[in-house]
């Protein structure tokens, strides 16, 4: 599970080790990965974690080689890591675009390319969460749904090009929820934070681990989920 420091990506993590996975932390953060591990350990099952930048090729592939090593196969590759700017197209640099590319489309495309092998042995699945900008972009959000949506294109793509080896793939776009990040976002806004009336980070591990946990008859593709109420 990448992105495993805190919120959607813990949250997923902490689900598959209560359901008696065995589960790999991916995260740039030591301290609050070993947090995630720390919520995990209780349930007996085999918790390890990477420190591990996804804007970096050479990183991705010491994690590639780690997993490899480590394990020879992996069932589930969990994608929830990546980084968001609010600014407008016409005044922002071309590096913050540049910046989110590198994070939220090139990171978990290397990353795919790395696991895939491990993840045909004898079946996997790939889990990309997405966000609600990947279905559609707002004033503000150029950047940020531009990536998204080509991380939308990347997941259909290759959904198409392997589900052949039985390998399902499901992209999940969450509406607004209450993580550190959308926290940070409401202040840059200037909004007031009320995360009781926001989607929560357990809501979405719960509908991945459902999907996850279907037969293998089945594939869930697509999964839109939102706050109930829409105060924001």
């Amino acid at each position: 599970v990448t992105g495993a420091s805190g919120g959607i990506g813990r949250c997923i993590s902490l689900a598959l080790a209560m359901e008696g996975s065995d589960v790999h932390l991916v995260g740039r953060s030591p301290d609050r990965l070993r947090l995630t591990a720390d919520l995990c350990a209780p349930f007996k099952h085999q918790v390890e974690t990477t420190i591990c930048d996804l804007t970096d090729e050479q990183s991705i592939g010491r994690l590639g080689n780690e997993m490899a090593q480590r394990y020879g196969r992996v069932d589930v590759l969990v994608h929830c890591s990546g980084i968001i700017d609010h600014s407008n197209l016409e005044e922002a640099p071309i590096a913050i675009l540049d910046e989110q590319l590198s994070a939220n489309v090139r990171g978990p495309l290397l990353l795919t390319q790395v696991i895939l092998p491990l993840l045909k042995k004898p079946r996997g699945q790939i889990v990309f969460i997405n966000s609600s900008a990947g279905l559609r972009s707002a004033r503000g959000r150029g950047h940020f749904a531009a990536t998204q949506h080509a991380l939308r294109a990347i997941a259909d793509t290759l959904r198409q090009e392997v589900n052949d080896d039985i390998i399902r793939v499901l992209s999940v776009f969450p509406g607004r929820t209450a993580t550190p990040r959308i926290e940070a976002l409401f202040a840059k806004e200037r909004r007031p934070y009320k995360p009781d009336s926001l989607l929560q980070p357990e809501d979405v591990a719960a509908v991945v681990l459902n999907a996850l946990t279907l037969p293998w008859t089945a594939e869930v593709t697509d999964i839109t989920i939102r706050p109930l109420l829409k105060t924001y």
